[in-house]
C-alpha cells in the first residue's frame, strides 16, 4: 500500500512538471493533475492539501538534484575559470529538462515562504560555489559578481526558452564569452 501510495505521489509530480513546463504555474491546478494523472480530484487532495504543497514538494526534490548537476560539472573542472564556464554551460545545458523548466516556472511564480526557503537554500549552495571560485580568480567583490553572473545565466535561460532567433548554442557561447570576459577583467 505505502509503495502504490508512492508510485500516485511520484506520478503526480510527474504530471506537475509537465504542468509548470508547459504552462508555468497558472495550468498547475488540481483538476489538471486530476486529469493528467487519472485520478480523482479528492484523491489528490489526499496526497497534497495544496497548489503551494505540490509546488514545495517540487522544490525539495528537484531544486537540489539540478543544483547537484550543476555542482558536478563544476567539480569536474580543473580552474578557476573551468568553473565558471561549468557553472554557466551547466544551467544552459539543463534548460530543456522538464525539471529544469519546472523550477523556472516555481522560481519566477509568487511562492510561500516555505518554499522560498527551500529555493534560496538550493540556490545558495551553487551561488557558494562561484563565489569560491570568483574569490580564486582574484575578484574583489566575489559575492556581487556572482549575482551578476546569475543574470547573465538567467537571461540566456530566458533567451533559449523563448525559441528567438538564435540556437541555443550559441546563446550558451555568448553567456560564457560573457561571463569568463567579465569575470577575467574583473
Amino acid at each position: 500500500m505505502a509503495e502504490h501510495r508512492s508510485m500516485q505521489r511520484g506520478a503526480l509530480l510527474d504530471a506537475a512538471r509537465s504542468l509548470l513546463s508547459e504552462g508555468g504555474t497558472e495550468a498547475l491546478t488540481f483538476p489538471a493533475l486530476a486529469e493528467r494523472t487519472g485520478l480523482a480530484r479528492s484523491s489528490v487532495y489526499e496526497y497534497f492539501r495544496s497548489r503551494a504543497a505540490v509546488v514545495e514538494e517540487l522544490c525539495e526534490v528537484d531544486f537540489p538534484v539540478w543544483a547537484a548537476e550543476v555542482a558536478a560539472a563544476m567539480e569536474g573542472a580543473d580552474s578557476a575559470e573551468g568553473k565558471v564556464e561549468a557553472y554557466v554551460r551547466r544551467q544552459l545545458a539543463l534548460v530543456g529538462d522538464r525539471r529544469h523548466r519546472a523550477v523556472v516556472a516555481i522560481s519566477a511564480s509568487e511562492l510561500d515562504a516555505g518554499a522560498r526557503e527551500k529555493i534560496r537554500a538550493a540556490h545558495g549552495g551553487l551561488i557558494a560555489m562561484i563565489v569560491q571560485a570568483l574569490q580564486d580568480l582574484g575578484h574583489e567583490q566575489p559575492r556581487m559578481a556572482a549575482m551578476l553572473l546569475q543574470g547573465i545565466v538567467d537571461a540566456a535561460v530566458r533567451r533559449i526558452e523563448l525559441g528567438v532567433a538564435e540556437q541555443p548554442d550559441a546563446i550558451t557561447e555568448a553567456a560564457v564569452a560573457m561571463a569568463l570576459r567579465g569575470v577575467v577583467r574583473g
